[in-house]
């Protein structure tokens, strides 16, 4: 279970941005609950700190902990047990999505109906359960809330090693602080997911600016589309861009069932992976053509079925921007920025958005717009109200320079969306002012104080946590306990 022999081992980096690389003390892949308690309560004895990680794609440290010891929940996976009559589905924390579609899909009648995923991230696959639920994430349901409400339970490691089976009744308090708590309450052992009825849906494709876009989600919505999204132009020197884009939704439809939507989708338009590396790079050099490109094909798609879990999932090339750098002569990585605000503002922001990437020299490689529905239920709650949600992928070249600009830009374009009473996803990165935060999240202290209750000593711990105590002047354990440490 210790891979502390393994030094290799012990430095890891999340998948995406490359920007987190850390050195453990140890590293544990425990493969059951009881490991779980084993390691917290070794941990909790020697006065040693552990974080949690799951398919490490947080860019925030989130589940890396410097000189700390490190706990891989890879080898907690699998289906744990499966309710057909109320479509509950329980998982292990470290289960990733492609292995509960196929659980599933294994089980689908003659005619491909059955139980579905709700949602999942888009843009890559191989995303833990745990950590899924630790960031509470979405999708692009134009309907859904965020992954909180598709979560009926989870078993929860405390501190202590204690577990409790945490849900909205049994464990309210802890519920509301762990979904969305990226690990600091416990580690999740395990969570059984609500699921949806599989259906078939029709895509629906068209061209827009972004002032008819508040007015194309809200008629997708009330037209019965479950799922839509708008990606927009990434050229700086265009007058499209953040202007023009692809508006696509999904709308359910009895045409075919989902065993024949999902035959006629391996023949339907599509991209190959060796178009897709094309579309990374020209994205990286000449945007123009990659939006030409990637619009033509989603214009060409217009009419085509889906299954609505199928759709959800996609092509990502792991290691792409290896290649890239190579091409471009530095090293560097693609970044994540979400950002929230009103449906109402989003043309004015977009537009607002559109001129500072410009006069800052922001470097946009991808861009889309979704909506979200209010999260009433979880205290770090980034969807605080029904809200756009507007996603940047940016290209940042990794020297001293390239981070510190990284910074100032994340904190500009926060102000953008603070100023329109919106917020800001924590998942992608710590860049934030203490006062953004507070703004963001007006529950932030709230959350570490809890956090101190529940936990302390400071068992979890992480390079995120760290960080987000230092700028919000908390310490990292309990006052009591620092008191007792220090004086």
């Amino acid at each position: 279970m210790d891979n502390q022999s393994n030094e290799r081992n012990r430095f890891r980096n999340d998948l995406h941005s490359g920007m987190n690389v850390t050195r453990h003390a140890r590293v544990f892949v425990p493969e059951t609950a009881e490991a779980v308690a084993d390691v917290l309560q070794e941990a909790r004895r020697a006065g040693k700190n552990v974080a949690v990680a799951g398919a490490q794609n947080a860019m925030g440290g989130q589940q890396f902990l410097g000189d700390g010891w490190l706990m891989d929940t890879r080898r907690l996976n699998g289906v744990l047990d499966f309710d057909r009559e109320q479509g509950l589905l329980q998982v292990a924390a470290g289960t990733r999505w492609p292995q509960v579609q196929r659980f599933l899909s294994a089980r689908f009648d003659a005619e491909g109906f059955g139980w579905s995923i709700r949602q999942k991230q888009t843009g890559a696959d191989d995303f833990s359960l745990g950590g899924s639920l630790a960031s509470n994430i979405h999708g692009r349901g134009l309907d859904s809330a965020p992954l909180v409400a598709d979560i009926e339970n989870f078993n929860l490691v405390m501190a202590d090693g204690f577990t409790l089976l945490v849900d909205r009744q049994r464990e309210p308090d802890l519920f509301s602080l762990a979904v969305g708590g990226y690990g600091m309450f416990g580690v999740v052992s395990d969570l059984t997911l609500r699921l949806r009825p599989r259906t078939t849906l029709k895509r629906n494709v068209q061209m827009l600016r972004r002032h008819e876009l508040s007015a194309s989600f809200a008629q997708a919505r009330a037209q019965g589309a479950e799922f839509g999204d708008f990606q927009f132009a990434i050229d700086p020197a265009s007058k499209d861009f953040l202007n023009l884009g692809v508006f696509a939704s999904y709308q359910p439809t009895r045409a075919l069932t989902p065993r024949a939507a999902s035959a006629q989708a391996s023949s339907q338009s599509s991209l190959s992976a060796e178009q897709w590396r094309e579309l990374l790079w020209l994205a990286h050099c000449n945007k123009s053509e990659a939006f030409r490109r990637y619009s033509e094909f989603y214009l060409n798609s217009d009419g085509q079925h889906y299954t609505s879990d199928e759709h959800q999932f996609g092509v990502y090339l792991e290691g792409y921007h290896q290649e890239i750098d190579e091409r471009l002569g530095y090293k560097g990585s693609d970044t994540i920025c979400e950002l929230y605000v009103p449906l109402d503002d989003l043309d004015a922001f977009l537009g607002e958005l559109a001129e500072t990437c410009r006069q800052r020299a922001i470097d946009v490689v991808y861009g889309t717009v979704r909506v979200i529905r209010r999260d009433a239920e979880t205290v770090l709650a980034w969807a605080r109200q029904d809200w756009a949600c507007v996603v940047l992928n940016l290209h940042v070249r990794h020297d001293d320079q390239g981070f510190r600009q990284l910074q100032l830009d994340m904190q500009q374009l926060y102000d953008l969306a603070l100023t329109r009473g919106g917020s800001f996803y924590l998942t992608y990165g710590l860049h934030a002012r203490a006062d953004q935060l507070r703004q963001a999240y007006p529950d932030i202290d709230h959350w570490i104080r809890a956090k101190q209750l529940f936990d302390p000593h400071a068992v979890l711990q992480s390079n995120w946590y760290r960080r987000l105590c230092s700028k919000l002047g908390h310490s990292i354990e309990a006052e009591s306990v620092s008191r007792m440490h220090y004086g």
